[in-house]
Parts: structure tokens; C-alpha cells; sequence
């Protein structure tokens, strides 16, 4: 593991080496194994609670990455849904991750406003991600411990406004006073160094570590993704106003053909976005169907490796990036 370079509020706030953070990647692809690989390699990682709807498999999901840490402490990403049935859910969750002494949460989808006194009053640090520096604005009056950013580049849920990472760390870091994570095309040491001089705390990883030898997903498509230049990245749903950038595959290509005709009804959509032909292709490396977060970021992952070796390679270029920076600079 490498020795810290960078000490942020981030890194003071988890207690973590580095300031990489790895989001919660579904169905179920960020399991205790893969978080517990993230920490050991000296960063956060979050259990992905949606994947285990039955109480007593999430808790012993939480238990299973608590002893291959030997007892160090972790996160855990809740989505935060709308439908009548999650809100019971979601208190149940909340309810095991403070009795499995859960360190921090990485919440998404609508606003943590009711859950956050359930998880205040158990000491576990709230990071909220939003798409946009408005919804952390409103993120930072609730009172959360920080926030992620993520901008358009991002695999998965990028938001509506199509805005670029570059322009938001900067802008959220002028605005917000809590600790600031960045996400979203996320995938070097240089762009961690960039993030870091823009005035983030942390970034935030998800695509680049699909490569990653501890996840369980296909070797198959492990091979793709290093094989891949980023280009095949596309952003479809957008006729239901849930942006979602994905692989262009097969099930993609038939979105994309529903977002053109304007409709607005989910069970046009529903064949191809179902969550179990993606589980399918995760298991199978059939990469042609299911909606597989994916974003350009895949051009950095360039080989299959453990996690702590990405971590290892992402910390040395940012090394060179700010001895470069140094080097460039006039002294005055």
C-alpha cells in the first residue's frame, strides 16, 4: 500500500489512507468482498444495500466485510426510492447498519431528509451524491457530512444537466462549506490531483474499477472494458427523465429507439431495463444485453488488476502530476 500523499477532510473524516473513494455499483456488484479489497487498499467503499432485499442477507453481507476486514469499519450506498414500498425497507436498513456499526453511507436517488436522524443518532457520516452543485446546496442545508458531486461523464445515474465534472469541482467548492467528492469520468492520479487543487476532498470511482480482480462479474467482460476506448458510452432513458449511461449494447440501442418516439410510459421501457438481464450479463459476460453502467472512463482500464494495484497506479500519476505542476511553476 501506498504511503499517503494527500490529507483532506475526506480522508480525516472516514479515517482512510487516500482520498479515493469507490461508489456503490449494482445489482450487487460492489459486495464485501470488493469494498473490503477498497479499504484495505486505503480507501471507501460502499455496499450496495438494494441488492439484498431480505434484512437477514444484507446483515450478513455487512458481517462478511467486516471480517475480512478484521473489524475495520466500512460504507454502505443506499437509494433512497420513491416507491410506497422502500420507505419501510429503507428504516429496516438503516436500523442493521447501526446495529453492524456501518462507518458511513453514501445515499442517492430522492433526499436523505427522513433518514437522517435514524443515522445522526448512530454516528454513521452521511455522504449524499447529487448531479448538480443546487442539489448540494440543499444536501448541505439538511445537514449531511459531505457531499459527492458527479457530472455528466458519469457510468450510471449522470442527472439531466449534462454538466462536466470540470465545471462543477470548482464551482462546488466555492459554494458548499462541508466536505466536496467528485465523480465522474474519474479514472487517474492527474485528475485526482486536478480535483484536489480545484478545492475537492475526494474522488469518487466507478467504471474505472469494474477491471477490478476482486469483483465477481465475467472475466469476459472484465476483457471488453480493457479492450474499450470509452466511446461506446451512451446516455439513454431520457424519455422518462432518468438519465442512465450505459454500454451501447443491444438492450440500449432498443431504449434509445423508445426515448426517440417520446413516450414517456415505463412499460415500453421495462423489457430491456429489467435488473435481472443485467445481473445475466454481469454472470454470464453476454455484454449484449442489460443496462450496464458504463462510462468513458473505461479507457483507463487498461488491464485486470486487484484494487490495491489501481490504487497504487493512480497514486503514483498523481506523484508525477504534481511534480509536473510543480515544475511548471514560475516560483513567484
Amino acid at each position: 500500500m501506498r504511503n499517503p500523499l494527500f490529507k483532506t477532510r475526506i480522508t480525516e473524516m472516514l479515517g482512510i489512507r487516500h482520498p479515493i473513494l469507490c461508489g456503490g455499483m449494482g445489482p450487487g456488484v460492489s459486495d464485501a468482498t470488493y469494498v473490503a479489497a477498497v479499504v484495505n487498499a486505503g480507501g471507501m467503499g460502499f455496499i450496495v444495500a438494494s441488492a439484498y432485499p431480505d434484512p437477514e442477507q444484507f446483515r450478513e453481507e455487512l458481517r462478511k466485510c467486516r471480517q475480512l476486514l478484521l473489524g475495520k469499519r466500512f460504507g454502505v450506498n443506499l437509494y433512497i426510492s420513491g416507491q410506497p414500498t422502500a420507505a419501510g425497507r429503507m428504516q429496516e436498513q438503516v436500523r442493521i447498519l447501526a446495529e453492524e456499526n456501518v462507518l458511513c453511507v453514501e445515499t442517492s436517488g430522492g433526499s436523505p431528509e427522513a433518514i437522517l436522524p435514524a443515522l445522526r443518532e448512530s454516528g454513521i457520516k452521511v455522504l449524499h451524491k447529487v448531479s448538480a452543485v443546487r442539489h448540494a446546496r440543499s444536501a448541505e442545508r439538511l445537514g449531511v457530512d459531505a457531499v459527492i458531486v458527479v457530472g455528466n461523464d458519469s457510468g450510471g445515474h449522470p442527472g439531466t444537466y449534462g454538466i462536466s465534472s470540470m465545471v462543477q469541482a470548482p464551482q462546488a467548492s466555492q459554494e458548499l462549506s462541508i466536505p466536496l467528492v467528485i465523480g465522474g469520468g474519474m479514472g487517474t492520479g492527474s485528475q485526482l490531483a486536478a480535483t484536489l487543487v480545484m478545492g475537492a476532498d475526494a474522488i469518487l470511482m466507478g467504471t474505472r474499477m469494474l477491471v477490478s480482480e476482486e469483483l465477481w462479474i465475467h472475466r469476459q467482460y472484465k476483457d471488453l472494458l480493457v479492450n474499450s476506448d470509452g466511446t461506446d458510452s451512451v446516455i439513454v432513458k431520457t424519455g422518462l427523465r432518468q438519465h442512465h449511461r450505459v454500454l451501447n449494447n443491444e438492450s440500449a440501442k432498443a431504449v434509445a429507439a423508445i426515448d426517440a418516439t417520446g413516450t414517456s410510459d415505463f412499460e415500453h421501457y421495462r423489457p430491456h431495463v429489467m435488473g435481472k438481464l443485467t445481473t445475466q450479463a454481469y454472470l454470464t459476460g453476454d455484454s449484449s444485453i442489460g443496462m450496464l453502467d458504463y462510462g468513458p472512463s473505461a479507457v483507463f482500464a487498461t488491464a485486470v488488476q486487484p484494487v490495491e494495484q489501481i490504487f497504487d497506479d493512480i497514486l503514483d500519476d498523481a506523484k508525477r502530476a504534481m511534480q509536473r505542476l510543480n515544475n511548471l511553476s514560475c516560483g513567484g
